[in-house]
């Protein structure tokens, strides 16, 4: 399982490293002027959306202080806020690969290149603990938080970044 994940990130971060960056984006959704913007905007979609995929585990688990019970459908919010994470990340790394590629010209690049592609290792490995049975009982909380911080640490190294510098465009 955890050999799945490597082979998925080491393989994004080999076509992001060979492949020649293009420097546009591909296409922009709509309401959005340039790549950056939409970038940083859609990560932070996400980056809320797996806000609420932690304190819906957390509540799962019997593990958020004074919320009691979890309601029986709070499972499904937690399936859905994931999946509609998930493809939030789809065009913001899509357009990171393909128009910039794996970036090492800095710190920050290079830790965002590296957490990114290890972002999609850590998914395949949780979708595939997801369908194993007898997993200890701490794996899947364990695949899930380190999902979850390496999601938080890719946007933290990109869209909080880019949002912090003087005078860039939002939309």
């Amino acid at each position: 399982m955890a050999l799945f994940g490597a082979f998925v990130a080491v393989a994004v971060g080999a076509y992001g490293r060979l492949h020649t960056p293009t420097g546009r984006p591909l296409a922009l959704v709509i309401g959005f002027s340039s790549m950056a913007p939409m970038k940083a905007w859609l990560a932070t979609a996400a980056a809320a959306l797996a806000i609420v995929q932690l304190l819906s585990a957390l509540w799962m688990w019997g593990r958020l202080p004074g919320a009691g019970a979890a309601p029986s459908w709070l499972s499904q919010v937690h399936r859905w806020t994931g999946s509609a994470a998930f493809l939030l990340t789809l065009p913001v790394a899509y357009h990171c690969l393909w128009s910039l590629g794996f970036s090492t010209f800095d710190t920050r690049t290079l830790i965002h290149s590296v957490v990114g592609c290890a972002f999609y290792g850590a998914f395949t490995v949780k979708m595939l603990s997801l369908r194993i049975r007898n997993l200890p009982g701490w794996a899947l909380p364990v695949v899930g938080g380190t999902l979850f911080a390496l999601l938080i640490a890719a946007w933290a190294t990109a869209a909080l970044w880019y949002f912090t510098q003087p005078g860039v465009p939002l939309h």
